[in-house]
């Protein structure tokens, strides 16, 4: 539906991993030696990850990555060279190495798509014993990806309808009521009902789990 992609500002954040995604990053990079199980474990991981040289060299791209990739690059390949929207993130990093020389940066950006914003993108340094300098892990999180897991859940936990479930999803995805109606085909007034059904069911159980 959209087409139109672009950075939002980058974020400049201390090294605090504090998500169970960057434990795991972390866990399962530190100590790994031999390349073909780093690859292995990487394969694993929900998000995409690119392993990049400081010349924007990809050393590893997983599953998940290199799908995200071919949505930024269409019909092109979709790793080498690296999408600029991405490697725009990477160039932060590398430049805040100089700003910051005493602290381990990471480098947090949006990618939007139309009004929506499509991936979000961390990098931060990375050493492997296998290669002398320092290496860029990327981080890939497909947002509506991320949101479908959410609401999956949600449909489970406050017993929402197959069609709740619909415009919640939109709903999370930054869609407003028009939009919602325009892409499920049903009234704006439809919409606002299922929106007052889904905030209803959602109070009760929050209610419930309070008593």
């Amino acid at each position: 539906m959209f087409s139109t992609y672009s950075n939002e500002a980058l974020r400049l954040v201390p090294k605090q991993p504090s998500i169970q995604t960057q434990q795991l990053e972390d866990a399962a990079l530190t100590n790994l030696k031999p390349i073909s199980l780093l690859q292995a474990v990487l394969e694993g991981f929900i998000d995409g990850i690119l392993i990049l040289t400081e010349q924007g060299e990809c050393l590893h791209a997983n599953q998940c990555a290199t799908m995200i990739c071919e949505q930024l690059h269409p019909g092109n390949s979709p790793i080498n060279p690296v999408p600029a929207e991405i490697w725009h993130v990477c160039e932060s990093l590398i430049e805040s190495r100089d700003l910051f020389p005493t602290q381990k940066m990471i480098i947090e950006s949006e990618i939007t798509k139309g009004d929506s914003v499509a991936f979000r993108v961390r990098v931060r340094w990375l050493k492997l014993e296998q290669i002398k300098r320092p290496c860029l892990l990327v981080t890939l999180e497909d947002r509506y990806q991320s949101i479908q897991r959410i609401v999956t859940t949600d449909v489970h936990k406050y017993g929402l309808t197959p069609r709740e479930a619909e415009v919640w999803l939109l709903y999370r995805a930054n869609y407003s009521y028009k939009e919602i109606a325009d892409e499920l085909f049903i009234t704006l007034n439809t919409v606002k009902k299922h929106m007052k059904n889904i905030h209803a069911k959602r109070k009760a159980i929050c209610n419930f789990d309070r008593d």
